[in-house]
């Protein structure tokens, strides 16, 4: 039932690809620099070359203290319902990946398309599998996230030659898979390299062909963008729309604030679980209030704005 309503979403915008003027030749379907700048009209800020949006490096960093739980509810908050997508075999008991993601999808092959998709690849002066045409685009900060149909078996998109490629390519973040991997062995002796995936096969990528860099991707139930932000950890990975990312950083520091604020008064025993565990009380606020003028320049000017304009205590 998945692929069926992945493959009729992908064939209307594929429709319209063809369509346009802007067509890049090489793969079936690609996003002109318009065409992704027409479709994240949110985000406001820097961008690729490509038009993909650019979250700043400041940001990407911060974003690996946030939790999946803080950014899934600011997502929620503004009608991003549908970003979180679990149920993942994953690398690390504790992964932490962040980056931009680089978007691909594949389909089921078919000998005459596939043809012409090689022909063009070649040139362009592409060398080496599809797969590998993928990782040709990286840039530091960026996290490939492929559409394999939820495949594991034929459908094994990196082996640790092409992860180590990756890893150099983008810096060392990770790699997120709606398919398989293989050669975990070798992989797992990357450095801080969490990847993603269905599952692990000593299987070849085969009979699959790639007709899209850098469009829209369905992964699970996610609709992910070229440029949005990926998070993920040990519950699964959340796909963060990029006009959303620093309101998701700067809330999740303010709610680490009052956890770090609450937790050392019950050490202290100054209150009771029942009223820390509670909207606290004027007392309380006040207490917050003071403990966060003694923080002085720790505070960001976010944090600032945000606990102390106003309050009279």
């Amino acid at each position: 039932m998945r692929f069926y309503i992945s493959m009729n979403t992908i064939f209307f915008l594929l429709i319209g690809l063809f369509l346009t003027a802007n067509i890049v030749e090489a793969q079936v379907g690609v996003f002109s620099r318009d065409d992704l700048i027409a479709y994240t009209p949110l985000w406001q800020g820097e961008r690729f070359a490509d038009g993909r949006p650019k979250v700043a490096d400041d940001l990407l960093e911060r974003m690996k203290g946030v939790s999946i739980e803080e950014a899934w509810a600011v997502c929620n908050r503004h009608g991003f319902t549908h970003q979180f997508e679990g149920n993942w075999v994953m690398t690390h008991d504790d992964p932490v990946l962040v980056g931009r993601a680089v978007t691909a999808f594949f389909y089921p092959v078919r000998p005459d398309m596939n043809a012409r998709i090689s022909e063009n690849g070649k040139k362009e002066g592409r060398i080496g599998g599809q797969n590998s045409w993928i990782i040709d685009t990286l840039v530091k900060g960026d996290v490939i996230v492929v559409d394999l149909m939820g495949k594991v078996v034929d459908a094994t998109f990196i082996g640790d030659n092409l992860a180590n490629s990756i890893w150099a390519k983008s810096g060392g973040t990770g790699v997120v898979i709606d398919g398989g991997a293989r050669d975990i062995e070798g992989v797992l002796q990357i450095p801080n390299f969490p990847v993603f995936n269905r599952g692990w096969h000593p299987s070849y990528i085969k009979d699959v062909m790639l007709m899209g860099i850098n469009t829209p991707a369905n992964i699970g139930g996610v609709t992910v963008m070229p440029g949005d932000v990926v998070l993920g950890k040990k519950e699964g990975i959340l796909f963060i729309p990029p006009h959303l990312v620093q309101e998701v950083v700067e809330t999740s520091e303010i709610v680490r604030l009052r956890d770090q604020f609450g937790h050392q008064r019950l050490r202290e025993g100054k209150y009771t679980p029942g009223e820390i565990d509670r909207k606290w009380t004027d007392d309380i606020e006040k207490d917050f209030t003071e403990w966060l003028k003694a923080k002085g320049n720790e505070l960001t000017p976010f944090q600032r704005e945000k606990l102390l304009k106003g309050r009279t205590w």
